[in-house]
């Protein structure tokens, strides 16, 4: 028999699903037998397996120590089993974590650009992974059978900033909730050729080439057009809205603050190209004498775009300081940085 101590981490899941990722080799209906036969039990009574675990609570599995072994594969997804050359910047990554908040649930980090937030192939080591280790390494962190820190947004992989992730369960099921409902705040800042004048609040709609990796931003005009052609392109799009915040401006250059409203890859970039402001650095969206400029007096290489702000609430603000590379072209091109951050 093995007995289960729920802790604070994995509170908040159905008892099926706890099952199921502790006994991450069984098949569902040899779980549900189990129920059934009360060889496994909550709180020593029988369970149907739709109960939501609460921190404190007992699972007793009342079988074979050969049958728990064969129906659970402990081996470890640490991505230090990459491949050696990767392996000393793995251990840099994880160890260097820069966190900028962390409660018990929740923890919040720094993303530099050319960084991954989540692999995309599995030799990858992207932030996510660094979160795993350095929390698996650290002592004072509650660890889980069942359940695994995962990072809640995305930033695109030039992209700097802030990258949230759920700790414990709980902590990764508020994340999704205020991501989804848009209760959380996200304001991001670049530096975009031309002189951007006034703060607005700009709404369109945008359609994602998955095969190209490129998204085109449209308006509300040409998207009622298409409506009332009966298009089906019509469905490949998406309503967008962006408010944008001129920070400073040599005529030339402006410093934006953006407060990303609604969350679609690609948006901030490709609605920057819409409305003729294109991003520093940018070589998908951007303009080709802009960034050529920025290469060769900055040496930018990538887009500039940093998520620096997160508000999670009124009383939790996140902030991440403007990487160097930022400070560097707005003392050049003369921007103001006072109201920035």
């Amino acid at each position: 028999m093995v007995e289960i101590n729920i802790k604070n981490v994995d509170s908040g899941q159905r008892l099926n699903k706890f099952l199921l990722k502790y006994l991450n080799q069984a098949p569902s209906s040899f779980v549900y037998k189990m129920l059934r036969k009360k060889n496994i039990v909550l709180n020593d009574k029988k369970a149907k397996g739709d109960e939501i675990l609460m921190a404190g609570d007992s699972v007793k599995l009342y079988l074979s120590d050969d049958t728990i072994n064969n129906f659970r594969n402990s081996a470890s997804s640490s991505s230090n089993g990459s491949s050696s050359g990767s392996v000393k910047w793995v251990a840099d990554l994880s160890r260097k974590l820069k966190i900028l908040y962390e409660d018990q649930d929740i923890m919040a980090v720094h993303k530099d650009t050319g960084i991954l937030s989540q692999k995309a192939n599995k030799d990858d080591y992207s932030i996510n992974e660094a979160i795993v280790d350095y929390i698996s390494n650290h002592e004072g962190y509650a660890h889980s059978d069942t359940f695994k820190p995962s990072v809640c947004n995305r930033l695109d992989k030039n992209t700097s900033g802030i990258i949230l992730a759920g700790i414990t369960l709980k902590g990764s099921q508020h994340l999704s909730s205020v991501l989804k409902d848009r209760s959380l705040n996200k304001y991001y800042f670049t530096i975009v050729k031309g002189q951007f004048k006034n703060r607005t609040i700009c709404k369109a709609y945008i359609n994602k080439d998955n095969d190209k990796n490129l998204s085109k931003v449209i308006s509300k005009g040409e998207y009622d057009l298409l409506s009332s052609q009966d298009d089906l392109n019509l469905k490949k799009y998406y309503e967008i809205m962006t408010e944008f915040i001129p920070i400073a401006t040599n005529g030339s250059s402006t410093l934006l603050k953006i407060k990303l409203i609604t969350g679609k890859s690609h948006q901030i970039r490709a609605h920057l190209k819409y409305l003729g402001y294109p991003m520093a650095g940018d070589i998908k969206y951007g303009d080709k004498s802009y960034n050529s400029y920025m290469r060769e007096k900055y040496k930018l290489s990538n887009h500039l775009l940093h998520a620096g702000i997160v508000q999670l609430d009124k009383n939790i603000i996140i902030t991440d300081p403007l990487p160097d590379i930022f400070i560097k072209i707005c003392k050049g091109e003369g921007l103001d940085l006072k109201d920035a951050l």
